[in-house]
């Protein structure tokens, strides 16, 4: 069964979307965007309030992948290249999930502010330019030196997984060289077609002056 994008469109068209590089504040954004303009807040990873035991190792086998892994050492030495496929294929299982929650958290009519991994070719048929953001990082790359610089439950439990592997160095030098990887396939974030916002200060405070754009373009 298929569903047409039209049809999807026309359920979501209260959601408003923002995708782009890690560390360019998308998680910030989403979550003042809706404190201050009282939208529904949808996180990243919300396709987790999928029942875990519902999944199916056949047709989800990337979001069923740490149930079935030897261990985090496993996980944590993929080469980047086996990341990057992992990744893409959690990408495209998502979707699917991302999509029927979204549809029933937009029900009710109010608005919907998510930070999403729905890749652009995707957003565009299901949206259009004026519900979707791009935030970008300049350097693009930043995260391979950034990333355990945040005070995050989940960046200090991937640290504490990384130190009890049997190279910690080795692993950690690995997991930073992930967000190195630039295959061709990898979608260009600069021409997306969509409206987007780049990050170059990470010293200074500019929350206010990104929420200020991305609201005016989100028509809020």
């Amino acid at each position: 069964m298929q569903i047409s994008d039209n049809i999807i469109k026309h359920y979501l068209q209260n959601v408003y979307f923002i995708n782009g590089h890690s560390y360019a504040g998308k998680s910030t954004m989403v979550r003042m965007l809706a404190q201050r303009y009282d939208m529904i807040h949808c996180g990243e990873n919300y396709h987790d309030v999928f029942p875990r035991e519902k999944l199916s190792r056949w047709k989800q086998p990337g979001l069923c992948y740490f149930d079935t892994m030897s261990g985090w050492e496993e996980w944590l030495n993929m080469t980047p290249e086996e990341h990057w496929n992992w990744i893409q294929e959690v990408s495209r299982e998502c979707v699917e999930i991302e999509i029927m929650e979204l549809c029933k958290l937009a029900a009710g009519g109010k608005k919907v502010i998510v930070d999403t991994n729905i890749p652009p070719d995707i957003l565009w048929e299901i949206s259009d330019y004026h519900r979707v953001a791009i935030m970008l990082c300049d350097p693009p790359d930043i995260t391979s030196q950034l990333f355990f610089n945040r005070d995050d439950p989940d960046k200090k439990f991937m640290m504490d997984r990384i130190k009890e592997c049997k190279d910690p160095e080795a692993t950690l030098k690995n997991f930073n060289s992930w967000a190195l990887y630039h295959p061709q396939e990898e979608i260009d974030w600069l021409h997306t077609g969509f409206f987007s916002v780049t990050r170059s200060d990470f010293v200074n405070d500019t929350r206010e002056e990104v929420l200020a754009a991305l609201a005016k373009h989100f028509g809020l």
